[in-house]
């Protein structure tokens, strides 16, 4: 306590608040709980302004845009902020950029970071050390929670039982396993779309035929456990995302999509990537459940609109 002087005082306290999920924002309140008893924290130790900034809750602290910890950081670059409160590390960053900035900031104008247990001044070389280790494993804790998700969920895949949603068309039965519809007039315009293609040979001629002969098409809304069909006028991208999932040809397919990063402007930013070479797709289970077309009729379909796409 010792490190607490009268210019800390005399400056702002933030106590920062984050989850790092929608969900924990709206299941896990014991944890906002405790963040939030950091404000009580803060003046029993001598602060009276204090400032709660929450705006990153249900935000990663991955590296990610969190426009608090901005704050936080303008708040400290202007020399406004004379402590710090977080509940721990992992509140504050889960990677080692944010962490060591922050850490930076800090010491360059003389803030302390204060938990539920202790006082920690950035500029002392021991209080520092511990502030780095305590980055350090709030990061490998990340990897190694990451690392053994993705492991549990490809084990599952590379049995063909994880299915999270399926397309129109389908329906998960017993033991979540994969089963078509058993409404005809959906299974009836599934299949109408694979006859057409096979007729047109195109994409967007398939779309046009279904546009001018007024066809809807069935769309999936809601979470899957009280999903709803709504019947709308044809899309092309609808006609395109039946005929280019290989779910339709009765297979079980895996890891299609792979995420990217990428440094913009300063700013990690997370891109989903879902075209990926069939070769390179993690899982693929042939004649996993019953099909609307075969697997030889659906590379034909892969083929076709590759060329198709080649000579636009």
């Amino acid at each position: 306590m010792n490190n607490i002087t009268a210019d800390h005082l005399a400056r702002r306290a933030c106590v920062y608040v984050r989850q790092s999920t929608p969900g924990q924002v709206q299941n896990n309140l014991e944890s906002q709980r405790r963040q939030y008893a950091l404000v009580d924290r803060a003046r029993s130790l001598g602060w009276q302004d204090i400032d709660v900034i929450d705006d990153d809750l249900g935000i990663s602290g991955s590296g990610t845009h969190r426009p608090g910890f901005e704050r936080l950081l303008r708040a400290l670059c202007d020399g406004q902020v004379g402590a710090v409160f977080s509940i721990e590390a992992s509140r504050l960053a889960r990677n080692g950029r944010d962490w060591h900035t922050l850490l930076e900031f800090c010491s360059v104008v003389g803030a302390l970071l204060i938990d539920a247990e202790a006082v920690y001044d950035p500029r002392l070389t021991n209080d520092r050390l511990l502030l780095g280790m305590k980055g350090t494993i709030s990061e490998m804790e990340v990897a190694s929670f990451r690392e053994r998700a993705h492991a549990a969920l490809l084990q599952k895949a590379q049995r063909g039982a994880l299915v999270r949603r399926v397309p129109i068309g389908y329906v998960k039965g017993s033991d979540d396993r994969i089963e078509k519809d058993p409404d005809a007039r959906i299974g009836s315009t599934i299949d109408l779309i694979f006859r057409k293609f096979a007729e047109l040979g195109s994409v967007r001629q398939v779309y046009f035929w279904l546009d001018q002969q007024q066809i809807q098409l069935p769309v999936v809304r809601g979470p899957e456990t009280v999903r709803e069909i709504v019947w709308q006028p044809a899309r092309y991208h609808a006609v395109l995302s039946v005929l280019k999932n290989p779910v339709y040809a009765g297979a079980y397919a895996y890891g299609r999509s792979k995420t990217v990063v990428r440094l913009e402007n300063g700013q990690k930013q997370v891109r989903r990537q879902v075209q990926r070479r069939r070769e390179d797709w993690a899982v693929l289970i042939l004649d996993h459940h019953e099909g609307y077309i075969d697997w030889d009729v659906y590379q034909s379909n892969q083929t076709m609109i590759a060329h198709n796409d080649n000579a636009r």
